[in-house]
């Protein structure tokens, strides 16, 4: 059972937790998310979808620009923090204020193309939050310290830096060794898993997408605490 405490406008579990954003949801995404969590937070417009399905946010975050009052007068007060300040997303806002050893997020991937980069940046910046985004067709993460995955011959691993990365690689067609990564420079998109693939690498940075259907593979890596962590970066 999961215990969900409030402190200082923070959401804390110790279990993984889902966040819902305003973006496009796929018919499924909803199910998928709420039947491996017990708690589930809604960024800003993102309480509408989910309270539509039927289901009461567990905590409300965000500027509230997208949340209209015919569906924030039916959440409790105090499950409802307001973030007014406009220098970041409504995901920034959410992500910041949760602590949980896994966060998915839903609702945040497709739409407009501004807004995923925004929603990429800080995926990178709060690089000790773990959490992996739900895509139509992929998930994607913050590549941790080290991660292993028992993927399929073929399927799609994508690797794309936001900064200079290196770092070591098994179980992939065109392996990392030796190579450095940077958005201005090399990438790793549509590398191919020949087997189990593992990852290790040297600094925060590196986005990583597999298929879809690897969810819950990509969630137990994170939850075996094998990955590592980040530390929180120094502002």
């Amino acid at each position: 059972m999961i215990n969900l405490k409030k402190n200082q406008s923070i959401v804390r579990s110790e279990e993984p937790i889902a966040v819902v954003g305003g973006g496009e949801i796929g018919p499924e995404d909803l199910n998928l998310a709420l039947i491996r969590v017990n708690a589930v937070v809604a960024a800003d417009g993102g309480a509408i979808p989910l309270m539509d399905s039927g289901r009461m946010p567990d905590a409300v975050f965000g500027d509230f620009d997208s949340l209209t009052s015919a569906y924030s007068d039916r959440i409790p007060a105090d499950r409802l923090f307001p973030v007014r300040e406009q220098d970041s997303t409504d995901f920034d806002k959410t992500l910041r204020s949760v602590e949980a050893p896994l966060v998915l997020g839903i609702g945040f991937l497709g739409g407009r193309l501004d807004h995923q980069l925004a929603v990429l940046n800080t995926l990178v910046r709060l690089q000790d939050r773990p959490c992996i985004l739900l895509g139509e067709h992929e998930v994607m993460f913050h590549a941790p310290p080290r991660i292993a995955l028992d993927l399929s011959p073929g399927d799609v691993v994508s690797l794309f830096p936001f900064q200079q990365v290196t770092g070591r690689s098994r179980g992939l067609e065109w392996p990392i060794d030796d190579l450095v990564l940077e958005p201005s420079g090399r990438v790793g998109t549509s590398n191919r898993a020949l087997a189990d693939v593992e990852l290790e690498v040297d600094e925060p940075g590196l986005l990583v997408m597999v298929p879809r259907e690897a969810l819950d593979q990509v969630m137990q890596a994170f939850l075996s605490e094998q990955t590592g962590r980040w530390t929180a970066r120094e502002e």
